[in-house]
């Protein structure tokens, strides 16, 4: 049974600055370390971390929002694709991130339990700040 979960952290930038680097090819393989392809356009296909992770960007909202459908390497053929949605938040640290995964295939609580943060934010977290 698919499930679902919601993950937040700060990050230090603005939100433009990670809205940018997300959808682009060069700022979301600088920002996680690993290949990435992109563009902010809606519709656009994507893929990370060398293509293990493949979409599409469903809905943009410049500096505010991300919906994207996600699927990994890890997927089998049966599942459907799950849901990410970024929300952006400026605070006086930088962004907040709200992330909620949503149809994420039963037994894949990797990405819940600490994928997130170990590929996306602690990384996020590094790239931002010495590019300040």
């Amino acid at each position: 049974m698919p499930f679902a979960f919601t993950l937040t952290d700060i990050i230090p930038a603005t939100p433009q600055q990670i809205y940018d680097a997300w959808l682009d090819t060069r700022g979301h393989t600088k920002m996680t370390g690993s290949a990435a392809r992109g563009k902010p356009v809606e519709g656009a296909t994507f893929s990370a971390w060398g293509g293990y992770i493949k979409g599409k960007n469903l809905t943009l909202e410049p500096g505010r929002r991300i919906v994207q459908s996600w699927r990994t390497a890890k997927f089998v053929k049966q599942d459907r694709d799950s849901q990410i949605e970024v929300l952006l938040e400026s605070v006086p640290e930088g962004t907040r991130v709200t992330l909620h995964h949503t149809n994420v295939p039963d037994g894949h609580t990797g990405y819940q339990d600490g994928g997130w943060q170990q590929h996306y934010f602690e990384p996020m977290k590094q790239y931002f700040s010495d590019a300040r």
